[in-house]
């Protein structure tokens, strides 16, 4: 008992240990998105093209500096879309909406002045427009994947790859639909 006791009590110094080292930090993030689309069945006639967008907003970092582990989280305002055309007719379809990604972040220092990171997680996008003829979902979620680097340890720059999980909209009228594939370049400042 005294022995359970006492790894209870050193399990308990740890993790009290752990959070005194953890930092959190605030600052803002920016950047394009570069988003293409998917489409399931649709004439060979069907033509899609990249749409450039753009996104910004705050974001939170939560970093526990010795094991190079962290979590970063952002509330973006997002701009996403699709360019199709099918014969002669060319349209736009965007998404302007709140992207919020979550991802696990594991850093490798290379001194004090600079960093590379790994970066993983959830993002979930809440779409605010409504198109006629599209039925876009109003909520999506996906998986990020991403790297880029940390310098003098308040900028980032960073690429994602972002992949939905399920359809962004159905065509309606059609058994059609897509999803939007996203590339993101992002700036973060870190205060």
């Amino acid at each position: 008992m005294k022995k359970i006791f006492g790894a209870l009590m050193i399990a308990m110094c740890i993790a009290m240990a752990m959070p005194a080292q953890a930092q959190i930090h605030f600052g803002v993030k920016g950047g394009l998105n570069l988003s293409k689309a998917s489409f399931s069945n649709v004439s060979e006639n069907f033509k899609k093209d990249n749409f450039t967008g753009f996104f910004i907003g705050p974001m939170a970092e939560f970093n526990i500096p010795i094991v190079g582990l962290g979590v970063d989280a952002s509330l973006l305002f997002a701009q996403r879309g699709i360019k199709v055309s099918e014969g002669n007719e060319d349209f736009t379809v965007k998404q302007n909406g709140i992207d919020i990604p979550v991802n696990l972040k594991y850093t490798i220092g290379l001194g004090s002045l600079a960093g590379i990171y790994l970066a993983a997680g959830p993002d979930f996008y809440f779409d605010f427009e409504k198109k006629s003829g599209i039925d876009k979902k109003k909520a999506e979620v996906g998986i990020n994947v991403g790297a880029g680097v940390k310098l003098l340890n308040h900028l980032q720059v960073g690429a994602n790859y972002n992949i939905p999980l399920g359809d962004t909209a159905d065509i309606e009228g059609t058994n059609a639909s897509y999803k939007t594939k996203t590339w993101q370049v992002s700036v973060a400042y870190i205060f």
